[in-house]
């Protein structure tokens, strides 16, 4: 139950697109939520590529165990703040729907293999997924989340304003205002993912061997914690090292809470200046209300800096990547040059699309169908479609 005047409110909600009877025993963000994890989407996350493939590694991250990671900081920081705890945690599960097989190398991939024919982007595909692609119920096709929830997705990264043909479309049916802020809930929910990715590409890159713990002694926050994560190692008793996996725990628990609570406290200060009375209050501010103080703001720039400079560019990741790309686009190219190898189902949709002079949408049938693979699912095509060995 929400307690803050600014939270969305059930009272107030706006509802679905397809009407429906209520749940007995669950709120409307509650089966929002429940939606998500019920649905096929959702269940493929658990071998899409974080940062490492997923044969790479069983201890890796993985965009499900992510989700997860990203719901638990999010739900924790949305009860400090009284917010709609379901609302933030069915965004956050759900905000990674759309992503395609080996992360975003994939997605560039089939970016660029679609960019004569309307692009490609996994926060669109996130609202597709649910809105169009998972056929689950006899009355329409999607999930039939609600305003709320659809909106947070919709704006997961903020103000639309260069949106994609099917986000501006299905914005104008259901009344989304994509030009203004989201509600609190939804960016807690896009806050919270990058503290959680900050926190594991770190535990991840260290696990891998790519990052060495010295490194992060030049950054703040996490130097901070090491620190204080050294002190604690002493003081237990455990043999000083930095060989010690319990280090490595340590210190990032304590980043993800040095970030978190930071965001709490600058938060706060924001809505006492802001005073909203309503969830409008808050899409309609000026700026987000959801927000590092600039300190931490910076320091978590830096972070993101290093990450990308020596894990993310890492020359085994590059290689992976590389061969991700290839296999993505030698499917796309495959596929889009003679879709009659689609399977059933796909296949039938693809063909009336591209009879009917309509290569755009024969090609975003292609595209859906990839995005939708998981790793291990996408090198199996490219096997049977390239090996003459492997059976079609």
């Amino acid at each position: 139950m929400s307690t803050a005047p600014y939270a969305v409110q059930t009272a107030t909600a706006r509802g679905r697109l397809h009407r429906e009877a209520e749940a007995p025993t669950r709120s409307p963000w509650q089966r929002d939520r429940d939606r998500v994890i019920h649905s096929a989407g959702f269940r493929t996350l658990q071998y899409k590529t974080q940062v490492f493939l997923n044969h790479e590694g069983d201890f890796f991250r993985t965009r499900l165990t992510h989700s997860l990671e990203v719901a638990q900081v999010a739900r924790s920081i949305a009860r400090r703040l009284g917010l709609e705890e379901d609302l933030t945690e069915g965004l956050a599960l759900a905000h990674d729907l759309g992503h395609t097989p080996f992360g975003h190398a994939g997605e560039e991939a089939l970016a660029a293999a679609m960019k004569p024919w309307g692009g490609f982007d996994h926060n669109t595909q996130s609202l597709r997924l649910v809105t169009l692609l998972e056929r689950r119920y006899f009355a329409f096709d999607g999930l039939n989340l609600t305003w709320e929830m659809l909106e947070g997705l919709a704006k997961h990264n903020g103000p639309v304003d260069h949106p994609t043909t099917y986000v501006a479309d299905y914005a104008a049916r259901h009344g989304l205002e994509l030009q203004s802020y989201a509600s609190a809930e939804a960016q807690v929910a896009a806050v919270s993912d990058d503290i959680a990715y900050h926190a594991h590409d770190l535990d991840d890159g260290l696990r891998a061997g790519l990052l060495h713990i010295e490194e992060l002694e030049a950054l703040p926050v996490v130097r901070e914690a090491l620190a204080e994560a050294r002190a604690a190692q002493h003081q237990a008793g455990h043999s000083i090292g930095n060989n010690d996996p319990r280090l490595r725990h340590e210190t990032l628990r304590r980043v993800i809470n040095a970030l978190a609570m930071d965001l709490i406290g600058q938060t706060q200060r924001n809505l006492e200046r802001l005073s909203p009375r309503s969830s409008d209050d808050i899409r309609n501010a000026a700026a987000p209300v959801v927000a590092y103080s600039p300190a931490i703001a910076a320091a978590n720039l830096e972070i993101r800096k290093f990450l990308y400079a020596r894990l993310y560019r890492h020359w085994r990741v590059n290689r992976m990547t590389r061969k991700a790309r290839l296999t993505v686009e030698s499917i796309f190219s495959i596929l889009s040059e003679n879709v009659t190898l689609l399977p059933d189902g796909w296949r039938e949709s693809a063909l009336a699309a591209r009879d009917g002079g309509d290569m755009a949408r024969a090609c975003r049938v292609v595209a859906d169908y990839i995005a939708g693979m998981t790793d291990r699912c996408a090198m199996e095509e490219y096997r049977r479609l390239t090996d003459l060995s492997s059976p079609g």
